[in-house]
């Protein structure tokens, strides 16, 4: 006799039942940081450079930089025109019913 399989629950969505908003605000205010850090590193990894090799910062400071918290738009700009790319920022709507996208930085 076939057993029916149990839908999986999604984790996030159960949590947010459970947590305070101030808890799950901290919470994804450090997964957007985890998530900067990662794709900092990945965007170096992807366009195959190490971090010695990138012109105008030093090992350290690729090092500290792909690490850190929080990060200046400026060193953001420098980073990447270092490594070969060109940086836009934009603002996209939550709402679906809002469908302009709003280029706010393109460098």
């Amino acid at each position: 006799m076939a057993t029916k399989s149990k839908k999986p629950t999604d984790f996030f969505l159960e949590s947010k039942k459970v947590m305070d908003k101030a808890s799950v605000a901290r919470a994804e205010e450090a997964a957007n940081r985890e998530i900067l850090q990662i794709r900092l590193s990945e965007l170096r990894e992807s366009a195959g450079i190490k971090q010695t090799d990138i012109p105008g910062f030093s090992q350290t400071s690729i090092s500290r930089l792909e690490a850190r918290k929080d990060l200046k738009l400026s060193t953001l700009v420098e980073y990447v025109h270092a490594l070969g790319y060109d940086l836009e920022i934009k603002a996209k709507p939550r709402e679906k019913r809002k469908k302009s996208e709003f280029v706010l930085l393109k460098k």
